[in-house]
């Protein structure tokens, strides 16, 4: 039975490891389509949130207002392609006539794409971290909307990139100062004060706002000092 096993298992290893070596061509493909498609987009923020926030709610609108008032500065708009807080930050930059950019990714349940979305930046991705680079390269900002472990996660990503410099510093802006102060005590008194394993610097490049006013002040604010370019 053992032996069995283990024959089994060797078996299956190998099937896998003859389908990951095709896989990569795929991967590469998706790769190329976001350059290709984002590079002619032009300087954008990316505005992550939750899939599940409907029209009505607060954040709701006010992604549609921020994202509207970006576009009027000349900034298009990448979002997850999504429902929810994706679909108002869209709706926000088609409202004001601006790029309108969709990540779609495959899942098996929430993620549909939205109508606000630009037919010709509109992308699907099968690889989440495909998806994250293209968010990452061309976006000249972040802001964070309330949201859930999809949204933790891109923040965290985000966060680790700029406090490692591995991208150019790029303005990070969690808007709701009620939802994120939590996360923000925590990271402070355990990450940095309790084990030391943050520096005092980490948490001031990120920003926490209430408005839309506060985020296009400081946009326009920092790139009156700072260049205009793809992250890496």
């Amino acid at each position: 039975m053992k032996d069995k096993l283990k024959e089994l298992k060797m078996r299956d290893w190998t099937e896998t490891k003859a389908h990951s070596s095709w896989q990569i061509f795929k991967i590469m493909a998706e790769f190329v389509q976001g350059f290709e498609t984002l590079a002619k987009v032009g300087p954008c923020i990316s505005i992550f949130g939750s899939a599940r926030t409907k029209p009505g709610h607060k954040y709701y609108e006010l992604a549609v207002e921020i994202a509207r008032r970006l576009a009027e500065e000349g900034f298009g708009i990448i979002t997850g392609g999504g429902p929810g807080i994706m679909e108002a930050a869209n709706k926000g930059a088609n409202m004001a006539q601006g790029r309108s950019v969709g990540l779609n990714i495959d899942l098996p349940f929430e993620q549909t794409s939205n109508p606000f979305i630009d037919r010709d930046t509109f992308m699907n991705f099968d690889y989440f971290f495909v998806r994250k680079v293209m968010f990452t390269k061309y976006s000249q900002g972040f802001i964070m909307m309330p949201g859930g472990w999809g949204t933790m996660d891109e923040f965290f990503e985000v966060a680790t990139l700029i406090q490692t410099r591995k991208f150019t510093q790029t303005p990070m802006i969690c808007i709701g100062s009620t939802y994120w102060n939590g996360l923000f005590h925590w990271m402070r008194e355990s990450m940095y004060v309790g084990e030391g394993n943050i520096s005092p610097g980490d948490l001031e490049m990120i920003k926490v706002f209430d408005t839309a006013d506060e985020v296009v002040s400081y946009m326009q604010e920092f790139y009156t000092h700072n260049k205009l370019q793809p992250n890496f």
